[in-house]
């Protein structure tokens, strides 16, 4: 694809012109890897969703616990759902005060201690609590970091760095529920424990690449830091090139367009509503998290047992097994689609997605009324069929996109509020989610799958009508979408502007150490 199908025409013009790979150059390689550190957030919260799916299925810990049904299995799913609720009111201003890495590390450090409490639980009631602390901590672990990606990465990477973000997601699903097949045979209480103790596997990880990740010069810039924003920018965009013309274009839009929003807007919580664009981003992020929840998907991401059991398949085994090759399967169509998204855009890949999955949605409903009917295996296997074209309609939008459309849309001086209204319609709609499921599952059976069928269809509907395309386009020109023409800053004054700064400070510097 030509640079400019990727990132506009305006930062386009000043890419550097090479035929090496990206990885052929260091900074290049070395700022991915670094990347790789706040990537891995989503694997963190994606062991932590597949790790209780894995545990619903093992008789030990369900003897452990008192066999947990209804209502009190539908509370310990939606205790890392209320940990994270609670902590959302004040993680945006912790990220915007403080800095994205600061908040990650807190989240980090937060997730250890979780998995110390629950790898240790001897009662139901602190099993309960641990997840409580699990999915404040996961907060934030998960809120900072696509936006320090977005923030970070180089131009021509963003769109498929950010699309990998939840997609790495799987990658935490994978570990998790290959884990519980492994201990299942075990006949200890170890056979949770061990799954549980790995937990903190992702975020020792983290850790220990933490020193080196920078912060996000976006964040700099907005507190006045703008020579250690330029210095990391050249650093990791141009090799150490304080003067490259990429570096002063990026400079330049960033210095100016977060200025004028700020001037313009503000930066408080008022600001999600101040102006018709600001209203429509919201709607859309508020849209996507709750159409990520309420698709069907919490159904099997956190049911699978029942949904296996609804169809004659009970033997753990055959459970773990099933869970265990779903989450490979999740993990490579998530991962092509982050690929192709410059390649194929988001509109497309979320048309896809919705009419895929009402499709598979309607066989599923119509092979689970036969199977609950007539006892017919064949009907069964349709619908487990059916659970892998689900998930594979759903990966290639509402993985990839979840969080890296919403980063995209929403502009610096509300992008940490936004992205804290996302996570609040995806944690609201899952403890809703987690209690209404099973009870639902267990009184109705398929038929409350007709539920979804009916939310599918207008979930598809308004995604078609109100999501707009952003590629190829740059942070900061997406804005023209919502805003319209005067919100995009003059590319090459601002470039002028910061070419002049940047030698006026190097010429004082040489002054001073003369």
């Amino acid at each position: 694809m030509k640079n400019e199908d990727i990132v506009g025409a305006t930062l386009a013009e000043v890419l550097p012109v090479t035929d090496k790979w990206w990885f052929q150059q260091s900074h290049l390689l070395r700022l991915n890897l670094l990347l790789l550190v706040p990537l891995l957030s989503s694997s963190v919260a994606g062991y932590d969703g597949s790790l209780m799916n894995g545990l619903q299925s093992l008789p030990q810990w369900q003897s452990y616990f008192g066999n947990p049904q209804g209502s009190m299995l539908g509370l310990v799913n939606a205790a890392q759902s209320i940990g994270s609720v609670l902590v959302l009111p004040i993680v945006g201003w912790l990220s915007d005060r403080f800095g994205r890495k600061i908040v990650l590390l807190g989240g980090i450090l937060g997730v250890i201690i979780a998995t110390i409490i629950q790898a240790t639980s001897t009662t139901y009631a602190q099993f309960v609590v641990s997840r409580l602390v699990v999915g404040a901590a996961g907060m934030l672990v998960v809120q900072p970091a696509p936006m320090l990606i977005a923030e970070l990465a180089y131009p021509v990477h963003r769109g498929r760095y950010t699309s990998a973000f939840w997609t790495m997601y799987y990658l935490g699903a994978i570990l998790a529920s290959w884990t519980t097949f492994g201990t299942q045979p075990m006949q200890s209480n170890w056979s949770w424990r061990v799954p549980t103790i790995l937990q903190a596997g992702f975020p020792a990880v983290q850790l220990i690449g933490y020193y080196w990740i920078p912060e996000s010069p976006r964040w700099l810039i907005a507190n006045d830091r703008t020579q250690e924003a330029l210095d990391i920018l050249a650093r990791y965009h141009a090799a150490g090139d304080c003067s490259s013309p990429l570096v002063l274009r990026e400079m330049g839009e960033i210095h100016d367009t977060i200025k004028k929003e700020q001037e313009a807007q503000g930066t408080g919580w008022g600001a999600l509503v101040a102006t018709p664009g600001n209203r429509k981003r919201l709607f859309i992020v508020v849209c996507l998290g709750t159409f990520a929840q309420w698709n069907g998907i919490g159904v099997v991401s956190y049911y699978l047992t029942l949904v296996l059991n609804s169809v004659g398949v009970t033997d753990p085994f055959m459970q773990t097994l099933i869970n265990g090759l779903l989450q490979i399967f999740n993990f490579g169509a998530a991962l092509g689609a982050a690929f192709l998204v410059d390649r194929l855009g988001r509109r497309t890949l979320f048309t896809w997605s919705g009419i895929g999955m009402l499709v598979s949605y309607i066989v599923w409903t119509a092979c689970s009324a036969v199977n609950a009917q007539t006892g017919s295996s064949s009907a069964g296997i349709v619908v487990i069929v059916c659970l892998f074209t689900f998930f594979f309609h759903y990966d290639i939008a509402y993985t990839p996109l979840l969080m890296s459309y919403s980063t995209e849309v929403l502009p610096y001086n509300i992008r940490s509020k936004g992205l804290t209204c996302e996570l609040l319609a995806i944690y609201s709609s899952l403890v809703i989610a987690a209690f209404c499921n099973p009870i639902g599952m267990e009184n109705i059976g398929y038929n409350y799958y007709i539920v979804f069928c009916c939310l599918l269809a207008v979930f598809l509907a308004v995604t078609y009508f109100f999501f707009p395309e952003t590629k190829g386009r740059s942070l900061e020109e997406i804005a023209e979408i919502f805003d319209g023409p005067n919100a995009l800053p003059n590319a090459e004054e601002t470039e002028r502007k910061m070419s002049k700064t940047v030698f006026e400070e190097y010429t004082e510097e040489r002054i001073e150490r003369a």
